[in-house]
Parts: structure tokens; sequence; C-alpha cells
């Protein structure tokens, strides 16, 4: 074994005496100097119910490492709560987070040249910084989810933090009162865990235990539960394993692994969120994913779990189920996945999956693969006129798959808020927010607020709403994001004017503006770009950042 091994040159190298005393002071003895050094990426923060419990995790996953022979040190990276920042000025930090958390995990590893690591993530973003990280260092590393929050409870029923997003809408049209609505903002988190639908946070946990890089089962294991502690210890086990046999992330990193998350991504129902953070994971991976590969895919992989936002059920009713494995399984033996993609417990998805339960029969969470939700995938790769490098619409459980209608145009979200709560949008309108992509927001922010004030109003199927920015995992509705070029870049959706007619066809995988191209030369030349923030991190990421097209990554030189 000696993938970066510096224990060694400690003990022997009498010149690296400071370094030992360093060590020295936050714990380590003569005989950890001898050890491989493992390091546990912990993002545990009190800012978000998704990460308040990873310190613990993070305890368990170095006792798993010390328990095989190593020495091991925690360290921490960043969280934001997107739930929280939702709707605010802060949401442009979340996309940006990611960017940071890779950054701050990658310098901690090199500078303190650790031998390998457990990177363990909670909210939206931790997946994919957590993932970006461990393919761009190449060195033995293992992912780690802190796991699925638990359904809050109202008058019998499970609500979650989409409920309460929803509800502010059904509170504007007089649907339920004031007090209703404190109701559901009381009940709706009840305690650790990221949000419990198939929204990003678990969109991401799934497709990284597709793609090989964390424990079987370890995406679908709730926050709150022995089974989560044993995730832990486990995996700080296996990080050792791989560090002893060699197992590179780029070993299980290969196209193949890609196209299992995408399968598997589609067959739950996953967030719009996940094509962005695929692309960009698979960037530090040097893969070559693109958007052709989702539509590829999309056609032939069936949407079988009933989950939320579009369906009934959480991630907790799936793990009952026999959770994320289960589907695999199922999703193999119908040769929907690459059953030969190696993963980190050092045998194949066919081997791990073998002797894993199938799913409990006769339940209503995950449909037969011959009598599907869907016959194709939910999330479909729009590109036309108005998107001629590609758009992102999610199209699971809609009454209303296509809509042609007169634009209605805002420049930021703010103002396009205030139009839908004043009664100014109205069925058959195509609403527009632009301005929002990862240069123009900066930040590229989600839009879960207006979209879900949209369904709480009833407009969710009778009203288009269009942006270069993102939605929530936990967005449903006639909704299409990720319009690329965006705004800011000069793009077809920065020439729109009010009353233009627009045209969404998920079915035709079409989005176009009905305005001649002579007409749009014409505005293109009356055009300018609006300034960029000149300070501050987010100066930095409008100024590096690619379109979302490429996963918006901010390291394509």
């Amino acid at each position: 074994m000696d993938i970066r091994h510096k224990s060694k040159a400690i003990s022997d190298d009498r010149k690296r005496a400071p370094n030992r005393a360093m060590l020295r002071a936050v714990g380590l003895s003569d005989e950890d100097f001898k050890k491989p050094m493992i390091g546990v990426a912990s993002t545990w923060s009190e800012v978000t119910p998704c990460n308040i419990h990873i310190d613990r995790l993070a305890d368990k996953a170095k006792e798993g490492a010390k328990q095989e022979g190593a020495a091991s040190l925690i360290f921490n990276t960043i969280t934001v709560s997107d739930g929280i920042s939702m709707g605010t000025e802060g949401m442009r930090y979340s996309l940006p987070s990611r960017e940071v958390i890779a950054d701050s995990i990658e310098t901690v590893v090199s500078a303190e040249s650790m031998d390998s690591f457990v990177a363990i993530g909670g909210c939206d973003k931790n997946m994919p910084g957590c993932l970006i990280s461990i393919a761009r260092m190449n060195l033995p590393a293992i992912f780690l989810y802190g796991g699925t929050i638990k359904p809050g409870k109202l008058n019998g029923k499970d609500i979650d933090i989409v409920s309460a997003f929803e509800a502010v809408g059904k509170h504007n049209s007089g649907e339920i009162t004031e007090h209703e609505l404190r109701e559901i903002e009381c009940k709706a988190c009840p305690g650790p865990g990221s949000c419990g639908g198939m929204y990003t946070a678990n969109t991401m946990a799934s497709a990284i235990e597709a793609m090989g890089m964390s424990l079987p089962g370890s995406s679908s294991n709730p926050a709150e539960s022995s089974l989560k502690m044993e995730d832990a210890i486990q995996s700080g086990r296996a990080v050792y394993k791989l560090l002893n046999e060699g197992i590179l992330p780029k070993d299980i990193l290969t196209q193949k692994a890609f196209e299992n998350a995408i399968t598997v991504v589609m067959a739950l129902g996953g967030s719009t969120n996940a094509i962005l953070h695929l692309m960009a994971i698979a960037h530090a991976a040097n893969i070559d994913l693109s958007l052709e590969d989702f539509n590829r895919l999309q056609k032939i992989v069936p949407h079988i779990a009933n989950l939320k936002p579009s369906g009934q059920y959480v991630m907790q009713d799936l793990h009952e189920q026999g959770g994320v494995p289960s589907v695999m399984k199922l999703l193999l033996s119908e040769g929907l996945l690459h059953g030969d993609c190696l993963t980190v417990t050092g045998k194949t998805i066919k081997e791990n999956l073998n002797d894993w339960p199938n799913l409990i029969e006769n339940q209503q969470v995950v449909y037969p693969i011959a009598t599907p939700l869907r016959k194709d995938g939910p999330l479909v790769v729009l590109k036309g006129s108005l998107a001629p490098s590609g758009a992102v619409a999610k199209v699971s459980g809609l009454k209303t798959t296509e809509l042609t209608g007169p634009a209605k145009v805002f420049n930021n979200e703010t103002e396009a808020t205030e139009a839908v709560l004043n009664g100014e949008i109205v069925e058959g309108d195509v609403l527009i927010i632009r301005y929002e992509g990862p240069k123009g927001g900066p930040g590229m922010p989600e839009m879960l607020s207006i979209s879900a004030i949209l369904v709480g109003k009833g407009l969710g199927d009778k009203v288009a709403l269009l942006t270069d920015g993102r939605f929530s995992g936990g967005t449903h509705g006639l909704v299409v994001g990720h319009i690329a070029p965006e705004a800011q870049q000069g793009g077809p959706i920065a020439l729109v004017k009010n009353g233009d007619i627009i045209s969404v066809d998920s079915k035709q995988k079409r989005l176009d503006l009905h305005v001649s191209e002579e007409e749009l030369l014409e505005r293109k030349r009356n055009w300018t770009a609006p300034n960029l923030v000149s300070r501050g991190l987010l100066a930095k990421y409008a100024r590096s950042v690619t379109c979302s097209s490429k996963g918006a990554v901010t390291d394509d030189y």
C-alpha cells in the first residue's frame, strides 16, 4: 500500500519532527504515525435539520476507520439550507456552495496529505460538492449520506417542507386560514434529516449509491435510525479497505456508472437538479456526459416510484419497502442497469444486490416495471428556439404536458412572485423569470417558493413557468428550468417581450419562441447585458461559472 501514504515519511524523516509535534497536540501517538491517515469531511452545522446530526456520524466514521487500523481526523466544511434561503437573496449562494464544499475538501485533504477520506453530506449541495472533490483528487474515498427526515404529521396525514411552501399559496387563495398555515409550519419538519420526498438531497444520495460511491442501502436509511449509525461505522471501515486494495474513485466513476445513476434517478422520479450535478461530477471525473445522455436513457427507463413531490410517499416509505437497493435489483433484473460496475465495497453492483431482498410485494410505493407510472422517465431535456442549448423539465404527475400562450416577463423572482400573489398571472400564461442563471443570478437560484404558490393557487398545471434559474427537487407543475444560453449571456430568453407567444411541448421535447429571426436579431442589437456583481464570492462565481448545459462548473479551462 503506497498511494499517497505519508505516515512512513513522518516516522522516518527527522525533518518531519515539527509535523509530528503538531499532530501529537491533536491526539496522535507514535503508533498513529505508522498508520495511514483517513480524513472525515463533515458538513455538520446547526443551520439546517439536514446536517444537525452529522457530527455524530463523523464520530462513528472515525471510529470505523480506527477499528481497521487507521489514524483518523475529522474536519469540517460548510453547508447552507436551501429550504431556509428559498425565495430570498440567500438562495443565490446555494449552487456556489457546491463549489465551496468541493474546493474546501480538496484543500484540507491535499494540504494535510491525507491518504483517503470519508465525505459526509446532508443538504442538497453537500452531495455533489463531496463527489466533485472525490473525483478531482482520485484518492480512495467513500460518500456517506446523513439520511432522510421523518415525515411530519398533521391530522393523521404525512406532511413535509413542500407542504409548507404550498400552504402559502393556499392561504393566499383563501383555501386555508392563518392558523392552519401555522400548524403546517410547526409540524412539517419533526427532526434531523434531509427533506423527505424524492427531492434533491434524496435524489443525489440515490444517484451516488447507484454510481457505487456509497454503501448499499445507505442512501435510503433514515437519519434517525441505528442503521444510519452503522452506515457511518462501516463507511470508515470500507474506505480503509479501498486504500489497502488500491481502488480509486475513477475506477468506480465510469461512463456506465453515470448511466446507472441516471437510470435510478429516472425510475425514482428524481429532481431536475440531478442533471446539473451529475454533469458536474462527470466533469470532475473526466467523463464526457451530456444532456443527450439523459434524453437517451429517458426514453427507455420507466418511472416506477410513487414518491413526492408528484407522488404520495416519502423516502422513509421507500426504505420500509426495501430501499434503493431493492429498486436497483428490480432494474437490474430488467436489464436496465450495468451490473458489472465496481463499487466501494470492492464488489460489483450485481454482487452487492445478489443477497439484497426484493421489494415487498403488494405495496404502492414502487410500481412493477410492467405497469409503471410512466413508460419513460419524467426528466426531459427540451430544446428549441427559446433554448438552443437545452432546458430541463420534470413532467411526472402532470395533467398538462404542453401549453402555448402569451409571455409575461419578469427580470427577477421577487417581482414575479408579487404578480402571482396579486392575481396578475392567469390560466394559459407563460410566466418567464430571467436573469437568474449561473452568471446572471448570480448563482442560479431555485424557485420552489413561486412554483409552490402557483400549485397552492390551483395554477400548477394551468400556467407554464420558465426560467434560466433552477427549481427545487420539491417543485412540481408545468415548469421548465436551466434554459440555456441564459439571459445574462444574451440567450433568446433575454429577448422575450410581454405578449410574445411561447410553446412548451414536453412530449416533443420542444421549447419555442414564436418570433421571427429578423425580429430577434433586431432585439439583440438593442440589448445590453446587465452589470455583474463586482465583489465577493458571487462576483468570482459569476466570472468563472460555465453554462448550465455544462453542469455550471467553475474549473472548465
